[in-house]
């Protein structure tokens, strides 16, 4: 691992695992190098938030979890057999809503079990219980122009919750959304976690994010993006017991761990302009 402040939970079991993963785009002689030497293992129950500059390949490494990429070399497993395609142990929530527009939302809601031929009683029980979960009960005869954008984004969570996989893969899911929408979503996502004991790994690129929602934070370099630092944090915890995030932001620990990141994506930052001025 690299340069990590994470201690190994013996108890918890692997689930995924990476290891010397690199992705190149095009050919070896003109190709762009979008991730290097990845090396991360994630535990049954992890919520790991991944931040980074922009163009760092965090959506790239997402992708390849999902089994939309297949990397340059190296590799990432799930319970030791190589990530080759998508398959529904692995839900994916992507920043825009993955809702189809014609149906409605509980249509939306239960498109996959519906593809499966679930019989209709529990694909009924399924809907009542996820669009319950989510708060969107009396808008499941909705069509998806009818909703607001959080509302949209709580139906495509359910959509993927409906599944029940294994593992949630969020890709920035609360970017495009009010400051207000984004604290209630964060609480929803962070409240979902804590009952179900889910697998979560998010793309942020909001600090405040990451430290209230994960249990492990990982920074990644500039493009080609690496593993810089790992910090394993417990604020979403506090904010669970206190129901309040505003108390725990000001808390030393909580703002000496966010200045520390801030500082290693700022330093990113810096070295991308003086590489552009180079160049220029």
């Amino acid at each position: 691992m690299n340069n990590l402040e994470h201690s190994t939970d013996l108890e918890k079991r692997n689930v995924i695992s990476v290891k010397n993963l690199n992705l190149c785009y095009g050919d070896n002689g003109n190709g762009v190098m979008a991730l290097e030497n990845i090396n991360l293992e994630i535990n049954e129950g992890d919520f790991v938030c991944v931040l980074g500059p922009s163009g760092c390949g965090k959506s790239t490494f997402l992708k390849i979890l999902a089994g939309f990429l297949f990397p340059t070399s190296g590799k990432a497993t799930l319970d030791g057999k190589e990530i080759k395609k998508p398959d529904s142990s692995r839900g994916v929530v992507f920043q825009t809503p993955n809702l189809y527009p014609w149906m409605n939302i509980e249509k939306n809601v239960t498109y996959g079990p519906r593809m499966r031929k679930v019989p209709k009683e529990i694909i009924r029980q399924l809907s009542d219980q996820y669009l319950r979960q989510v708060g969107l009960s009396e808008f499941k005869k909705q069509k998806t122009y009818e909703l607001s954008g959080g509302m949209k984004q709580r139906a495509a969570l359910a959509k993927v919750l409906v599944n029940d996989p294994r593992i949630i893969l969020m890709d920035e899911p609360f970017g495009a959304l009010d400051a207000l929408t984004r604290v209630n979503m964060q609480g929803l996502i962070r409240k979902i976690w804590k009952e179900t004991g889910k697998t979560i790994l998010l793309i942020t690129h909001d600090v405040d994010e990451a430290l209230q929602l994960g249990n492990r934070v990982i920074v990644f370099s500039k493009r080609p993006g690496t593993i810089l630092k790992e910090f394993d944090v417990d604020f979403a915890e506090r904010i669970q017991k206190k129901g309040d995030e505003n108390e725990i932001i000001f808390e030393s620990d909580y703002l000496d761990i966010k200045q520390k990141i801030l500082e290693i994506i700022n330093k990113q930052h810096d070295e991308i302009a003086e590489q552009a001025l180079r160049i220029e």
